[in-house]
């Protein structure tokens, strides 16, 4: 529970630092930082993506002392990778080639994909040997400094370049000041095998492949409409997505971070099949939490523009988050929900066939739309690319897999997710501020889990039980 609280914290807290750093730098500038970001996160995923992966699959308590060799191989590899790039970086600038963004955000770009690759590494080694002290204290201290030096930057200069620099900072800082506890005493550089990262690589690089895929189709897009209408306008379209990915990824990326890990810890300890029902029942609590999620955001949109997002991107936002709601859902369900089917198998090659499916249909859908439409066109395209993938996973998935949720629990979260959106939907015409959103989350909240909770959807009832004894035990001690 301390995981999952602190990944939900660290994903708000990354939340607000969006926000305020879209509100100082405006449109145009936010356009440029959002490009260089997914640029960032792009190269992350293709060149250290395979470390985080192998880390959060293999790695453990056991095999820290057990097989040092693991540990050294992942240090290792990342080291030659950081080291490629900054010879890759040296030698683009004197190639002369002119691209969608300046050599400075470029190189810069390049530093950030180091030091969250960095950073992602060693939050999935802590979270692998399940130390709940070491997890938070890397995310307090990110969160502290982003806060300071992002939003600083972004105020003080309302610079993109500036606003990327607090970022590595504070991404690298978090983990600098806590490298003496993040050490393995028996790994060291010398223990590093190439049979090791090549089978490292074997289970991981169809999901690495497949995530740049998906990260390959918002960053084409933005990088067209960078083109063809200006950074300005790809601020707008940026700030809707990114919105919407970090709210629905805040629920799956908490709920992945302990559900897979308990998965994994179960394969390790109880053997395959206990693995897969675990795998199931996470499928059910993914779909029960991140289904009245997207809901309740598109119920409680007027209050939220009204609240947090910045006066220069309102009206675009309202027009094209919605447009985007239905893609995001999917690709949730994709990463939290239908991806672990296949990484507990090892079997991670259908994840390529989807990822290239949405690839496709992309451009496809953009060619039947109206060009005229801009951002609209290109939200729905990803909608419908993202949509494409899902359907083609789950087909996958169902000729191997035979561990699905009950039709009993997902008939009751959509039952409980229409009986809050009928009964929430007419408060959406109040006037939005800080009342009605409170009171449109506490009643949709309320009948939600009441609704799910009562009928006990994937034994939510006994976890959020025993949780409630927990905390009231140690409230009678203390």
């Amino acid at each position: 529970m301390t995981v999952f609280l602190v990944s939900f914290c660290n994903i708000l807290f990354n939340f607000a630092i969006g926000l305020l750093v879209a509100k100082f730098l405006g449109p145009e500038e936010y356009g440029r930082f959002a490009l260089a970001y997914a640029t960032a996160i792009f190269v992350q995923t293709g060149f250290f993506d395979w470390i985080r992966l192998g880390a959060t699959r293999f790695y453990s308590e056991r095999i820290r002392y057990e097989e040092p060799a693991l540990r050294a191989t992942l240090d290792f590899g990342f080291a030659i990778i950081t080291a490629g790039l900054a010879v890759g970086i040296c030698l683009l600038l004197f190639t002369g080639i002119r691209f969608t963004l300046s050599y400075g955000l470029i190189a810069l770009a390049l530093s950030v994909a180091v030091a969250n690759g960095l950073f992602d590494y060693h939050t999935a080694l802590v979270r692998a040997c399940f130390d709940d002290r070491l997890f938070a204290r890397l995310a307090l201290v990110k969160n502290g400094v982003a806060f300071t030096l992002m939003g600083g930057g972004a105020f003080l200069f309302g610079s993109a370049k500036m606003t990327l620099i607090g970022t590595i900072i504070s991404l690298g800082g978090s983990v600098v000041t806590a490298r003496a506890a993040l050490r393995d005493p028996a790994s060291k550089p010398y223990l590093a095998r190439l049979p090791i990262a090549r089978s490292l690589m074997a289970y991981s690089l169809p999901i690495v492949g497949a995530n740049l895929l998906y990260l390959a189709i918002p960053l084409a897009n933005r990088s067209i409409l960078a083109i063809l209408d200006g950074f300005s306008e790809t601020g707008q379209f940026s700030l809707a997505y990114d919105f919407g990915t970090k709210a629905v990824q805040a629920i799956g990326s908490a709920l992945d971070i302990v559900l897979f890990q308990i998965a994994v810890a179960t394969h390790e300890l109880h053997g395959s099949v206990q693995a897969r029902n675990q795998i199931a029942r996470n499928m059910t609590i993914v779909i029960a939490m991140v289904l009245p999620a997207c809901t309740g955001l598109w119920l409680t949109l007027p209050s939220i523009e009204e609240l947090v997002v910045p006066e220069a991107f309102r009206g675009p936002f309202d027009v094209l988050l919605p447009l985007m709601m239905t893609g995001l859902f999917c690709m949730a369900m994709i990463q939290f929900a239908i991806n672990p089917i296949f990484l507990i198998q090892k079997k991670t090659l259908p994840l390529i066939a989807a990822a290239l499916v949405a690839c496709a249909a992309d451009p496809i859908l953009l060619l039947v739309l109206h060009q005229d439409d801009g951002a609209s066109s290109l939200a729905i395209a990803q909608t419908g690319a993202m949509l494409a993938a899902l359907i083609v996973l789950i087909g996958f998935a169902s000729l191997t897999w035979q561990h699905w949720p009950r039709p009993r629990d997902l008939a009751v979260a959509v039952f409980a997710n229409a009986l809050m959106g009928v009964i929430v939907l007419p408060m959406r015409s109040q006037e939005p501020g800080l009342a009605t959103l409170f009171e449109q989350i506490a009643t949709g909240v309320i009948i939600y889990a009441v609704v799910v909770l009562g009928l006990d959807v994937a034994g939510l009832r006994g976890i959020v039980l025993a949780r409630l004894r927990l905390t009231f035990t140690r409230t009678k001690t203390l």
